[in-house]
């Protein structure tokens, strides 16, 4: 499947017909519309940034929430974009997209497969720090985080730092 020949209401068909809540839709409506404008930001200061991988990732990165709403769903939603036909870029961002991505150490104590999670692209950390940032202030997402795991913290706010030259 070429990024080129899907749009939002194509996702959106897709989310459903695979059996996502109107609420899990809704989130990802809102975190594309805050990933995009990130993303125009961006582009408005010179960066080179795929709007449209940015775009399509934002709104499938929680279609694995069909299957499961526990950290594994952006594992189940990889799965699902690979068996779709979706290319890698999309797939890594919906697998990536958690907090601000997990480690294989994380990953393992998790029971999610031991390898590296974490965001690597932009259009990657775009879309992940809108799903963080789309449900409530940053430092509140922190702080719960950092309750969970200091380093997964400490990699989020790092991670909205370093995107705040990009978007801001």
């Amino acid at each position: 499947m070429k990024l080129e020949e899907i749009d939002i209401d194509d996702c959106i068909r897709i989310l459903n017909r695979e059996g996502c809540s109107k609420e899990v839709i809704e989130h990802s409506k809102k975190v594309h519309f805050l990933a995009m404008e990130m993303a125009k930001k961006a582009r408005k200061k010179g960066t080179i940034i795929d709007t449209k991988l940015v775009s399509i990732g934002a709104m499938l990165h929680d279609i694995g929430r069909s299957k499961t709403h526990g950290i594994k769903h952006a594992i189940e939603g990889a799965k699902m974009a690979k068996e779709m036909g979706f290319p890698s870029d999309v797939i890594k961002i919906i697998e990536r997209h958690i907090g601000a991505g997990l480690t294989k150490d994380e990953a393992a104590e998790l029971g999610l497969p031991p390898k590296d999670y974490r965001p690597k692209t932009l259009e990657e950390k775009i879309v992940a720090h809108a799903d963080n940032l789309v449900d409530g202030d940053i430092d509140k997402q922190i702080k719960k985080l950092r309750k969970k795991n200091e380093k997964a913290g400490e990699r989020m706010l790092k991670m909205h730092k370093n995107l705040g030259k990009f978007i801001k």
